[in-house]
This record gives structure tokens, C-alpha cells and sequence, in this order.
């Protein structure tokens, strides 16, 4: 276990660090306001459950990093199931929480089984692939694990979650096209993904929508500060703009937003971001995304220097699943695109989220670990054989 900790990817950790660091800060901040407020509990409410996810979180880190990534395959096998079957019960007993049925409330605690979809397909899709890298030319082999991805954000949207329903079906198409599936195979799934997409297009063109009445409201998202909008469907994303114009470039000081007094309903969460700007200013703002593009580079390094597939699809998958997250977050607190409800990674409060970014973020520090122990049994081999060649010279 010391010689693991010791071989930790140190600009990773460093960087994961920070923006804990960080996103308590700024979770206490958003939410001390909401939480006094409007729940009429103590200002340390958000900040005190989100610490001890993360703890939590780091505890299971710990424990499972001395496990090779060998043996994730099996565990995640029985975590796709266990998901499926949570998604399935959440679909029937789950408690309704904005519009959505995705949450299993516990007494002092929620957990959201959709997200850890996310990270566990990452895990087992990773270890599919590889463990049947013989079989990618067969198209049961290849298209098996889609298959039942695709009955897993079937079940995450209906609850129904968009948002999260985007993310999964980008992320698992992601790892497919990235995995060693035949050129053949992921040709013809490329064609039928985009005719899929453009027959969706046509629909949505013609007035035909598989979405609620909510989600095609969110769709409207242009101009939410007009007299129209800005009493409706507009006002959280208007007072978003509100927020991140008080801020300017420094900012007018940490706890001193006006918009979390209620007027800006997620300060805490999905639209943590315009709070932080708004306190800490645009400085900060460019900051937390240097520290996301340093977060999802060095990820993509270690990927490059997987020596098999399983490492590289489960290190690609987990900076993707950090990627799609900020681009979601920012695009829709910005009005570029529709609001999904996706968090900010590390920054928005939620336990469930907080746990499977940090347990992602140790599955890649294991794969690290990994790929230096594979270099140097390679280099003490290659120095056996040159002894071995200097003996019989």
C-alpha cells in the first residue's frame, strides 16, 4: 500500500485536491443562505453532508485502490445489474424531486442510482471490452453491452432525467468507438446512430417530442430575461446572468452574493457557478477551468500510457464523464444550450456525484500505478536479458 501511495499520480492529486477544496468553499457560500432560509436548518447544512461524502468517499478510495484493475470487471458486472435494479425500483418507489423520480431517500441521507450508472458502465464496458477483445469481429460479442446500456438510459429517462440521460448515451458511445470493436461493426453503428439522430431532428421539427411538458419548456431558452420569460420559465437563468455581471472581473467578495438570497432557487447546485463569479469574480471563474483543462489532461496522459485497452478505455471514459459534466454545467448556466440539471464537477453539491467523481479519480491513480509497475518489470527484464546476452558474449 506505501509503495502505491508513494507511485500516485502527483499533479492528479493535487489538482483533485484543490478542487474539493475549493468546491466546499464555495458549496458553504452558495448554500448556508438556502439552507437557513428556507429550511429554516443551520447555514453549515450543504457544506457538513457534502465533507462527509467526500470523506466517506476517500475511505472507499483507500480501500480499494490496493485492487488491481483486473478484478473490476467482475465487481462491475454485479454493479450493472445492482444499477438496472435500483433504476428499476427508484422508476416505482422513488421519491419525486424536481419533477423527477430518481432518488432513493434514506433517513439522514439520498442517493441518486443514475449517477453511479455513469462510472460503473465506464468500469464494465472497459472490462467487456477487453476481456472479449478475441470476439470484436462478431456482432453479438461487440453489441451485447450496448445493448444493455441502452436499456439503462431508457430506465434513467423516464424518471426523467435528460440531462443525465445525454451524458450516459454520449459516454457509453464514447467508450464504444474508442474500444477495439471492428472497423466494420463500429462503422455500421456510426450510420445508424446518425440516422437515429436526424430522424429525432425531423420529429422535433415537426412538433413531435418524446419529452414532457418541463423538458420542452427548458428548450425555450432564448431571451429568459425578456417580460415574457423572465417570471417563468427564464427567471433562474436570468438571475444567473444577474449574478455573473454583479461579479465582474474580481469580484464583490466571498459570502456576498445577493442573488443566493433566494433569488436564484439552485444556488448550491446546478447554478453554483454564477454564484462563485459573482463573489470571486471572472478571474476566479478562468482559474476553476485551467484547473478542470489540467484535471482532464493529465487523465488523458495516463491513458496514452495504458499498456492495454482496459486501462486506456477506463481512463478516456472517466475524462470524458468530467468533460461532458462541465461542458453540460456551463453551457446551460450560460444560455448556450437547454438547463439539464447536471451538476458542476466538484463544485455543485451532491453526495452521490462528490463519491463517483472521487472513486473515477481512483480508479485512474490505480491505473497509473499500474502502468509504472508494468515499465518497470519491463525495464528490469530488458536489464535480465542484456546481462543474460553480456554472460554468453
Amino acid at each position: 500500500m506505501r509503495k502505491i501511495l508513494k507511485n500516485l499520480d502527483k499533479p492528479l492529486l493535487i489538482v483533485t485536491l484543490l478542487l474539493i477544496v475549493i468546491g466546499l468553499i464555495n458549496i458553504f457560500s452558495a448554500g448556508n443562505i438556502t439552507a437557513f432560509m428556507k429550511y429554516g436548518a443551520s447555514p453549515y447544512r450543504y457544506f457538513i453532508k457534502q465533507t462527509v461524502f467526500i470523506v466517506a468517499s476517500l475511505v472507499v478510495a483507500i480501500i480499494i485502490l490496493p485492487f488491481h484493475s483486473k478484478s473490476y470487471y467482475f465487481f462491475s458486472t454485479i454493479g450493472i445489474w445492482v444499477v438496472g435494479g435500483a433504476l428499476m425500483f427508484v422508476r416505482l418507489f422513488g421519491d419525486i424531486s424536481n419533477n423527477a423520480r430518481s432518488w432513493l431517500n434514506f433517513e439522514r441521507f439520498s442517493i441518486q442510482p443514475s449517477e453511479f450508472a455513469k462510472i460503473i458502465a465506464i468500469i464494465w464496458l472497459a472490462g467487456y471490452y477487453e476481456s472479449h477483445k478475441d470476439k470484436l469481429d462478431k456482432y453479438l460479442a461487440a453489441l451485447y453491452p450496448i445493448a444493455i446500456c441502452v436499456c439503462l438510459a431508457i430506465l434513467i429517462f423516464i424518471q426523467p432525467d435528460l440531462g443525465t440521460t445525454i451524458i450516459f448515451s454520449i459516454l457509453v458511445a464514447s467508450i464504444f468507438f474508442l474500444s477495439p470493436v471492428s472497423k466494420e461493426i463500429k462503422g455500421k453503428m456510426f450510420f445508424l446512430l446518425a440516422c437515429i439522430l436526424m430522424i429525432g431532428a425531423i420529429a422535433i421539427t415537426s412538433g413531435v417530442s418524446l419529452l414532457n411538458e418541463r423538458q420542452q419548456k427548458r428548450m425555450q431558452f432564448q431571451d429568459p430575461c425578456s417580460a415574457e420569460n423572465f417570471y417563468g420559465d427564464g427567471n433562474q437563468l436570468c438571475n444567473g446572468y444577474i449574478a455573473m455581471n454583479h461579479g465582474g472581473i474580481t469580484g464583490v467578495g466571498l459570502g456576498k452574493s445577493t442573488q443566493k438570497y433566494l433569488y436564484l432557487p439552485e444556488a448550491h447546485t446546478d447554478f453554483i457557478f454564477p454564484i462563485m463569479v459573482e463573489e470571486n469574480g471572472v478571474i476566479a471563474a478562468i482559474l476553476l477551468l485551467i484547473l478542470y483543462y489540467a484535471l482532464i489532461g493529465r487523465i488523458i496522459k495516463i491513458a496514452k500510457d495504458c499498456y492495454n485497452s482496459r486501462g486506456y478505455l477506463i481512463c478516456m471514459g472517466v475524462a470524458i464523464y468530467i468533460l461532458l459534466h462541465v461542458s453540460v454545467n456551463l453551457g446551460g448556466v450560460m444560455g448556450l444550450i437547454p438547463m439539464t440539471g447536471v451538476p458542476l464537477p466538484f463544485m455543485s453539491y451532491g453526495g452521490s456525484f462528490a463519491m463517483c467523481l472521487i472513486l473515477a479519480l481512483t480508479f485512474v491513480q490505480r491505473i497509473n500505478y499500474e502502468n509504472i509497475a508494468f515499465r518497470e518489470k519491463k525495464q528490469e527484464n530488458s536489464k535480465k536479458s542484456n546481462r543474460l546476452l553480456k554472460k554468453n558474449k
